[in-house]
């Protein structure tokens, strides 16, 4: 199923230029993708400490967008300029995992947000990873089938907090676009472990 993911190869070329500077400059895909985490860390407890005011909100989408950045150029790092490591695939993973969870968990405690649901679709996020990683266990590759992957999940929370904090009045379409995400998360699931079955056969 295509997802924002296909776009990666166009963001990616964008981010060259970006990524071959910081290889220059010494810059390592590690201390990227720390950077990423911080960055989510710092987001996700403004949101916590301040889940009534609209600041944090509005700047979920900035921020998820500069994440994507982040992850993108760590990648870029480690494959174009010979800088792959094991813990560097560790962090990229964890990273991804972490961050996804202290970013989207707090947005538990917006009036308006069923928590079930944003601790539900956080925990189906989680297990999507872990069915597209263990791909490589079984003589895969590495999956990142839809319908959605990271980058979708970024534009859904990204969607949800910008309106939010634009003052659009929490309702019964919120509870609509989080059933719904969670309902394509469970799909992702199940899709990552088919084609990984598929391609290992």
């Amino acid at each position: 199923m295509p997802t924002i993911y296909d776009l990666k190869p166009r963001f990616q070329a964008l981010l060259r230029p970006l990524s071959d500077g910081l290889a220059g400059a010494g810059v390592t895909p590690n201390q990227v993708t720390l950077a990423a985490l911080l960055l989510s860390l710092l987001n996700g407890a403004a949101i916590s400490l301040f889940p009534q005011q609209a600041w944090p909100l509005l700047l979920l989408p900035p921020v998820l967008f500069l994440r994507m950045a982040l992850n993108a150029i760590d990648g870029m790092l480690a494959r174009e300029h010979a800088m792959q490591s094991r813990l560097g695939a560790i962090l990229n993973e964890l990273g991804d995992v972490v961050s996804d969870s202290v970013l989207y968990l707090p947005l538990a405690l917006v009036a308006g947000v069923d928590p079930r649901l944003v601790v539900l679709i956080v925990l189906a996020a989680v297990m999507g990873e872990m069915a597209g990683v263990i791909g490589t266990q079984i003589g895969a590759s590495r999956r990142y089938d839809g319908p959605l992957g990271k980058s979708d999940r970024a534009f859904v929370f990204g969607l949800l907090a910008l309106l939010l904090g634009l003052g659009v009045p929490a309702g019964l379409w919120v509870s609509l676009l989080l059933g719904v995400t969670l309902a394509l998360a469970l799909l992702t699931i199940l899709n990552r472990a088919r084609q990984a079955l598929r391609e290992a056969a």
